[in-house]
């Protein structure tokens, strides 16, 4: 029996399939019923996101992208802008947990098994984002024009230096200039606040679009699809809204009161969210004591950092990054959740989480003779984890999946 609409409903979905595309992606979409705690960092990103982009437009309005004027533009909003200083925070605050909840979400998919087959599409879009969020970050990185942002920025530009025979021109290219300059910082802020955002939205929207179309992994990489009943509902799922959305309630309250209290009490982050050098305006003739990245960049710099010649450092951390895109066929194991993978694949996962958040506080550390040896073997751990997959995953004993969930 069809149910009744309002008239005006009725209306809008005859032209607009409001209620349908409601009913396909929350109210009829069906997701495992074991979902535990991992699985609330997807949402987090959400929250988080959408606080940039709020915070984003409001600081926008009161930002002004010149060398000149950049830094005290800044001040202004910090000072003279009402709530400036709130918005500032927020937006600050929010890049670093970002971050931070995408980790999680990335860390909870390597274990899970999220990026085997049929969700290859899923984990290739998700590293798109993660790719556009790198550049996203960078770029707002220098928008305050402070001195860690000015001279960050040189190093950082410098690498591209690396390129074999294209490496000045792909240099002079990004900058807009011989020198990193208003120009730059102008460009800078344009991809920043327009085409980055553009991208990540429609990255985004893309990535829960393929995650929809195959369904949901679960801890135990269970397909909930293969036992439906005679509606076609599967047996061991149930709608994601409103028992997840509304179920998540709790966990994103506790999120957001750990946000609200580094912004109003922690919110330079012990100098990781907001760096101290940053409090000082550019200055091409002062160099800080300690010139790093922001933290969520810190694992691949100790990477670039570890290896001797600059050439082969870039190398290195590029290949950092390239190697995530092709988890999903480095993985020969015949399960997906890391609960019945064997001894091996346990052993490779957590050593692959204590070498990346390892090198991810070294990248923030001054260079130590000490911290390069540790951040090479650290480096060596993380890359054996892609590496040996195709060999361990394949030849380890695992225990057998259950047909059901809860069996």
């Amino acid at each position: 029996m069809a149910q009744n609409k309002h008239p005006l409903m009725a209306w809008i979905d005859a032209r607009l399939p409001i209620t349908s595309t409601f009913e396909k992606h929350m109210s009829k979409y069906y997701a495992p019923k074991n979902f535990n705690w991992w699985y609330v960092f997807g949402l987090l990103a959400m929250v988080v996101f959408a606080n940039q982009i709020l915070t984003g437009i409001w600081l926008t309005m009161s930002y002004v992208p010149s060398s000149e004027e950049a830094f005290a533009s800044v001040e202004y909003i910090m000072r003279d802008v009402e709530f400036g200083w709130l918005l500032r925070y927020m937006h600050s605050t929010g890049a670093s947990l970002f971050f931070l909840v995408v980790y999680l979400h990335m860390y909870r998919g390597v274990m899970y098994g999220s990026y085997q087959k049929p969700r290859e599409l899923i984990w290739l879009f998700g590293m798109f984002v993660y790719l556009a969020m790198m550049a996203e970050g960078f770029m707002g990185y220098i928008l305050p024009w402070g001195n860690m942002s000015f001279w960050g920025a040189q190093v950082i530009i410098s690498l591209f230096g690396a390129i074999p025979y294209f490496g000045e021109a792909v240099q002079e290219w990004i900058r807009g200039d011989y020198l990193i300059s208003g120009i730059t910082l102008n460009r800078f802020f344009a991809l920043h606040v327009v085409a980055l955002p553009l991208v990540l939205i429609v990255l985004v929207v893309i990535h829960v679009l393929a995650l929809h179309e195959v369904g949901s992994n679960n801890p135990d990489g269970i397909d909930i699809k293969k036992h439906m009943d005679e509606r076609g509902v599967p047996l061991d799922g149930i709608p994601f809204h409103p028992y997840f959305t509304i179920g998540k309630l709790p966990a994103v309250s506790v999120f957001l009161m750990v946000f609200v209290g580094i912004i109003f009490f922690f919110p330079e982050g012990g100098g990781y969210f907001i760096e101290y050098a940053n409090f000082e305006p550019a200055d091409n003739l002062k160099t800080p004591e300690h010139i790093a990245p922001s933290w969520y960049f810190g694992a691949f710099y100790a990477m670039l950092r570890a290896v001797p010649s600059k050439g082969m450092g870039v190398i290195v951390m590029a290949g950092a990054i390239a190697i995530l895109f092709i988890l999903p066929w480095l993985d020969r194991s015949n399960v997906k959740s890391w609960r019945f993978k064997g001894m091996y694949s346990k052993v490779a996962i957590v050593s692959f989480g204590i070498a990346f958040a390892v090198l991810t506080w070294l990248g923030t550390q001054p260079a130590t003779p000490g911290y390069t040896i540790l951040a090479r073997v650290m480096t060596v751990v993380y890359f054996l984890f892609f590496l040996a997959m195709p060999f361990y995953s394949k030849y380890e004993k695992t225990k057998p999946v259950p047909e059901r969930i809860g069996e």
